[in-house]
């Protein structure tokens, strides 16, 4: 079955450093462009992370310090990769949880102004799981009946996620092929922040979701314990984390 689409959607994957979305880079980025006409256009990066790549990361990806040495920064990709994905909802395997945190911290790293207030988000791996509970290589065969090969390298795992999404559209006749209705079925809370961090309580306000104030509302916290707001801007927390938090403030000063 093929995609209705209202506007582009990008699948998308990355191959990283490792899987700590503050300190992490990226070492290769995937996308596939689908627009509403049915055209695909397709993009793969290598990145210089400018960090050393783990070892045991590299024997997961293939993708080695040396290998991409000589390959541009994100900074220098950025503009590329966002102008690409810009006008576009997301998806990905496992992209709600790791793949657009990770993402969004490497724009703002780069000095883009990122974020989806005009877009969605679809994670292929929720519709999996809450439909089969497998993983990618199992859903590839699952639902296209074929071995994934290459698996790890982005360019295959994000062919094969759009490949999935169309199948899972084909077997489950309860899923609506709509790119917003897929984004709230695969959404596993609302959070405000990508890394889910910042929540939204059933009243539609922002509450912490972790730590001592987990459950909190954000408002309450940084009225009566303003040093709070230092703490958290000054830890390791992703760089959206943090702007949505001063977004937060400066909204309730501008209100006083």
């Amino acid at each position: 079955m093929e995609l209705k689409l209202n506007r582009p959607i990008c699948f998308f994957d990355l191959e990283t450093t490792g899987i700590n979305v503050s300190k992490d880079r990226i070492v290769e980025i995937a996308v596939v462009k689908i627009y509403p006409n049915g055209n695909k256009e397709s993009k793969t990066w290598l990145v210089n992370p400018t960090i050393p790549i783990p070892a045991e990361t590299t024997a997961i990806h293939g993708i080695s310090d040396e290998k991409v040495a000589n390959e541009p920064t994100f900074n220098e990709l950025a503009p590329h990769v966002y102008n690409m994905i810009k006008d576009s909802d997301l998806a990905g395997f496992n992209s709600d949880r790791f793949d657009i945190p990770l993402l969004a911290e490497e724009m703002l790293r780069a000095g883009v102004d990122f974020d989806m207030k005009n877009s969605v988000s679809v994670d292929i791996q929720t519709i999996f799981h809450k439909k089969e509970e497998r993983t990618l290589s199992a859903a590839y065969k699952f639902y296209c009946g074929e071995t994934l090969e290459n698996a790890h390298s982005a360019n295959a795992d994000t062919e094969a996620t759009y490949e999935i999404l169309k199948a899972q559209l084909d077997r489950y006749p309860d899923l609506e092929n709509d790119m917003k209705t897929l984004s709230e079925f695969t959404t596993r809370k609302k959070s405000v922040d990508f890394a889910g961090f910042i929540a939204m309580n059933k009243e539609g306000k922002e509450i912490f979701s972790f730590g001592k104030h987990k459950g909190a509302l954000v408002d309450d916290v940084l009225e009566n314990e303003p040093g709070y707001f230092n703490w958290l801007q000054n830890a390791d927390f992703p760089l959206y984390t943090k702007k949505v938090l001063t977004a937060i403030k400066l909204r309730k000063l501008n209100t006083k």
